[in-house]
């Protein structure tokens, strides 16, 4: 059904909250569009990701449910129901839901190896947002596993490689995030986001002159970039201060 210039506005000032992580205002927003739409799915499914996101767990179980109440095919709240269930233990609940999940994406697919992915990159999204939740609070041994959790769904999530090596340099493990960026660059030399964080960390080392080389890489790949542009004039400003 389409939506009416109300419940579009209203959408779009909700996603708008919900992206800035001003959460008690989108749902106050969501539900406004649920007042005019009571089965509004994405304005359900919505919600449901603010109770996951801020750790209400049974409320967010109560309202991924409600999506598939309304929305049976709605295979994104079945994923993120069968992640919920898998994180509390309840096994048999989550393998029962993902195996619906599946049986409709494949439903709408051709390929079985196309199904799977398909799922697999799904629940590595959720694992990805629970991971970033996890770093905003210093909670750095649970961003790792969640973190570690996309990859194995998703190996060719290079963001999650990233914040991996990030954290393990909050974490004071230099070594090892050097270890992880630099796999990563030897592997995907073209990954520009993970030459960014390398050249970082040769700055806080105080190896500038690798840093630099780093930073000069990806401007010369992509002269637009203007986060390395900016630690390559930084590093530059930093340099013409201490002669």
């Amino acid at each position: 059904m389409m939506k009416s210039f109300e419940q579009e506005k209203l959408s779009k000032k909700a996603k708008v909250a919900f992206d800035n992580r001003e959460f008690n205002k989108a749902i106050s927003i969501y539900n406004e569009l649920l007042d005019i739409d009571p089965k509004d799915a994405d304005a359900l499914f919505s919600i449901a990701n603010i109770f996951h996101l801020t750790g209400e767990i049974s409320k967010a179980i109560k309202a991924f449910k409600k999506v598939l109440e309304v929305r049976p095919d709605h295979t994104d709240a079945a994923v993120s129901l069968s992640v919920l269930y898998n994180d509390i233990g309840q096994y048999e609940e989550a393998s029962k839901i993902f195996q619906v999940a599946s049986q409709k994406v494949k439903v709408n697919s051709k390929s079985s190896e196309l199904n799977d992915n398909h799922i697999d990159r799904k629940f590595a999204i959720k694992h990805y947002e629970l991971a970033d939740l996890y770093l905003t609070y210093n909670r750095f041994d649970e961003a790792l596993f969640e973190y570690g959790k996309v990859l194995k769904l998703d190996p060719e999530n290079l963001e999650a490689r990233v914040k991996i090596a990030k954290v393990y340099a909050k974490k004071g493990f230099v070594n090892k995030s050097f270890e992880e960026l630099s796999k990563l660059k030897n592997e995907r030399p073209d990954y520009l986001p993970g030459r960014i964080a390398l050249g970082v960390l040769h700055y806080g080392k105080g190896d500038v002159l690798n840093a630099t080389s780093e930073w000069e890489k990806v401007v010369s790949v992509d002269p637009l970039n203007n986060e390395a542009q900016m630690y390559l004039n930084f590093a530059k400003n930093a340099t013409e201060t201490t002669l």
